[in-house]
């Protein structure tokens, strides 16, 4: 089990880092809340990482820290929900605001994400709370004080941030038209691809 990788930022490209470790890079894949905490290319990371074993593939998946990981442990545990998904949730949301989505019981938060129907989202808020008992111990307290994605630090991007931003939505589950118009809604020649993401997922939060 790889747990944690500490190596020099080589690449970013939402949902994807690439991180050099003595030579060897490792592509790994983030929910955007914890890649909207990166430093600057060329810096180096410390990322918790879980490691995903399939007949087809092997996959890296990485947190800014143990609490974003053992959240992921958990939803990959729900009935219906994979790693992509789980991803996808994540990325939607901070680990603190999935805990008061969960506390509230509201569903209308999760539909909204790519994948996630209304079932799929009751299934999960009745699973999920005990698990987040489990994980975070409190869960209202925990809840109280959601963060804010808008409060998270945005690293600047390289290449067409336009294009970074639409190949991470579709990475994340949204299908073109959705992500276009999302897109399309924040879009603003100074922004990054970063924030970019970030305030297309705001926008249908």
């Amino acid at each position: 089990m790889i747990g944690r990788i500490r190596g020099t930022l080589v690449e970013k490209l939402p949902p994807e880092v690439l991180i050099d470790v003595s030579g060897v890079g490792y592509e790994i894949q983030m929910p955007m809340t914890s890649l909207y905490q990166l430093p600057e290319l060329g810096a180096e990371v410390v990322v918790y990482t879980h490691f995903v074993v399939r007949e087809d593939a092997q996959l890296l998946f990485g947190f800014a820290d143990r609490q974003e990981r053992a959240l992921f442990r958990e939803l990959i545990k729900a009935n219906g929900v994979g790693p992509k998904m789980a991803l996808t949730i994540m990325s939607g949301m901070t680990a603190g605001q999935f805990a008061q989505v969960v506390n509230q019981g509201d569903v209308s938060s999760l539909v909204k994400l790519p994948g996630v129907g209304k079932k799929t989202a009751e299934r999960l808020l009745v699973e999920m709370k005990d698990r987040l008992k489990t994980v975070f111990g409190n869960v209202e307290a925990m809840a109280v004080t959601p963060l804010d994605i808008g409060e998270l630090a945005v690293p600047t991007a390289i290449g067409s941030a336009r294009d970074e931003a639409l190949s991470a939505l579709l990475a994340l589950g949204y299908k073109p038209p959705q992500a276009e118009k999302m897109l399309k809604t924040v879009f603003t020649e100074a922004a990054s691809a970063e924030e970019l993401i970030r305030d297309a997922l705001k926008s249908v939060a």
